[in-house]
């Protein structure tokens, strides 16, 4: 057998374990798992130097917001920027105007993506309480998962949330029952609107409508109760749960004792929550600006409790593109600047600095941004590990070298905003990102002839 690609010489990550040996490739799976000397001859042969082989990255939650919001980004931009931080799978959420609430609309994204990614991508359609009719429709067309918001729709942003809020008890029961029926996950942002709103209004009336008053709107409170409710609604109806992007450990704790009871839950967080706090507000205001808010040092602190004892499953950017224009609004009203930043690009350099600090293990990390996203979304075996007749997703790091961040270099599209980060020093440099064989990214430099090689992804189980 002559191979397209081997990588040989590497510190190889497989079966949670590394061994030195390399990986031979054939028509975008892997083919070969052996020492060196035991691979098969190829087109081109990689020497990796002895850094470290991974699988490649399985982003949970991002937005690209194309095709409405192309100016923030795109996914070919996105997607770039997902290759450059090793991930070769980007699972994209239903923001987006108007959301994927229907068949048709589906379809769109999925013809768009394709003709623009670089990497693979999958889709989670929208769970509206005024598009109840379109979900069983929707969970037919190769979606990973449905996803809804507690909340109203953003001032300004109306059309971007169609189909894809329950923002009561009544609408939430109905939204969870009509899903459970489908079979498929539902990834729940939950914050308690009822509060939120009043807060806001009330912060309002008081002159406080600056960064740090961003977080004491939506107190850890906010999240807490909507969690609780999600489990209890859950757990009656049989719906299959994702939180998204906790932030709190009190969450994070209802969690852990609802998989006890064997609930089916999936606890998600990121990187902004285990790195950033409140201080990041006063700081960049708007710029830090993120929902749910980033908590005070000690909440941080305690979350990383959840993610060292295994409670936590998956770790997602929830990378958000806006333009600086946008954010700038928030520097007279913090409640007027849209939540959310880039990370796609961040999310393996921050945890990868995590395994370096010795906060976790790499076994930990690779389970968290690769191989229990592919498995809680129905990926895996295809996505999220290095075996035999896997894909070839690969990302090929040197998990000692330090960097100076610098958003300037970022392919991201809105990179003018991704700030929190910007200057610091951290470990884990991508050297090379291989998606179904292809090479998209080599030394820091990604491929942008690869445009259009990212496929659909599908769920091969129940996801």
């Amino acid at each position: 057998m002559n191979a397209d690609l081997v990588i040989k010489n590497v510190r190889l990550f497989a079966e949670g374990t590394l061994a030195d040996c390399g990986v031979a490739i054939k028509d975008g799976k892997i083919v070969a798992i052996a020492e060196d000397r035991c691979l098969p001859d190829a087109t081109r042969v990689v020497d990796g130097k002895g850094k470290t082989l991974l699988p490649g990255g399985v982003d949970p939650h991002v937005h690209f917001r194309d095709p409405s919001k192309s100016e923030r980004e795109t996914f070919f931009t996105g997607s770039m920027a997902a290759a450059a931080g090793g991930v070769t799978t980007v699972c994209e959420h239903p923001i987006s105007l108007p959301p994927p609430y229907s068949p048709e609309i589906l379809r769109r994204r999925v013809e768009i993506a394709k003709a623009q990614s670089v990497v693979d991508f999958a889709f989670f359609g929208a769970a509206g309480a005024d598009k109840l009719d379109q979900i069983p429709l929707v969970a037919k067309e190769g979606i990973i998962a449905f996803k809804t918001f507690f909340h109203e729709p953003p001032e300004g942003r109306e059309k971007e949330f169609e189909g894809l809020t329950m923002a009561n008890d009544g609408y939430i029961y109905e939204g969870f029952r009509v899903v459970a029926g489908t079979g498929k996950r539902l990834a729940v942002h939950a914050e308690n609107n009822d509060l939120i709103s009043y807060n806001i209004r009330k912060f309002r009336s008081e002159g406080r409508v600056h960064g740090r008053d961003h977080a004491d709107s939506r107190p850890p409170i906010s999240e807490v109760e909507a969690v609780a409710k999600v489990l209890c609604f859950a757990e009656k109806l049989g719906t299959r749960v994702t939180l998204c992007h906790i932030s709190t450990p009190e969450a994070a704790e209802l969690a852990k004792q609802a998989k006890f009871r064997g609930m089916d839950v999936i606890l998600e967080t990121c990187p902004h929550y285990l790195y950033l706090t409140t201080d990041a507000l006063d700081e960049l205001g708007p710029f830090a600006k993120c929902n749910p808010p980033l908590r005070e040092r000690a909440l941080m602190e305690k979350l990383w409790d959840y993610v060292t004892d295994g409670s936590v499953d998956i770790i997602g950017s929830d990378h958000s593109p806006f333009l600086t224009s946008e954010k700038e609004k928030g520097d007279k009203d913090i409640f007027v600047a849209p939540a959310g930043f880039p990370g796609i690009d961040m999310r393996l350099p921050l945890m990868a600095t995590a395994v370096k600090r010795g906060r976790i293990s790499l076994a930990r990390m690779v389970d968290l941004i690769a191989t229990n996203p592919a498995k809680v979304y129905g990926l895996y075996p295809r996505k999220g590990a290095i075996r035999v007749g896997a894909d070839a997703d690969l990302v090929l790091i040197d998990i000692d070298a330090e960097f100076v961040v610098d958003r300037n270099k970022s392919y991201c599209r809105s990179k003018d905003i991704a700030r929190v980060y910007d200057g610091w020093k951290l470990n884990g440099v991508a050297l090379m990102t291989v998606s179904r064989g292809r090479v998209v990214m080599e030394d820091g430099i990604v491929d942008e002839s690869a445009s259009g090689w990212g496929e659909f992804v599908v769920p091969a189980v129940l996801s």
